[in-house]
């Protein structure tokens, strides 16, 4: 059984308003998650801790299973899933403190 990571509701409102005005950077196509796709969806990840991905027409996959496949598979949280868009978010230690997401406690 697959490990899903969760954050709390107030969370994923904080990062949906976040995400609101991103373009997507990672498109899934016809070809699915393939290994290219999981290296720049890395790199985004990497660079930003969060990211728009959008599924695109020919996708053979859910939109709900691919935001769970490529969440268990770069250790990332699912911020939000609608239309044919998701957001994933993954913290980033190695950021300096001004370029980090800074998420609401969870208390």
């Amino acid at each position: 059984m697959s490990k899903i990571l969760y954050i709390t509701g107030k969370q994923a409102r904080y990062l949906r308003g976040l995400g609101h005005h991103l373009s997507p950077l990672v498109m899934i196509g016809k070809d699915g998650l393939t290994d290219n796709l999981r290296e720049a969806l890395e790199a985004v990840l990497v660079a930003h801790e969060l990211v728009k991905v959008k599924i695109q027409d020919g996708c053979p996959h859910s939109r709900e299973g691919a935001a769970e496949l490529l969440s268990n598979q770069t250790k990332s949280r699912i911020a939000q899933i609608i239309g044919k868009t998701f957001l994933l978010y993954r913290e980033n230690q190695e950021l300096k403190d001004d370029q980090k997401i800074k998420l609401p406690s969870t208390k």
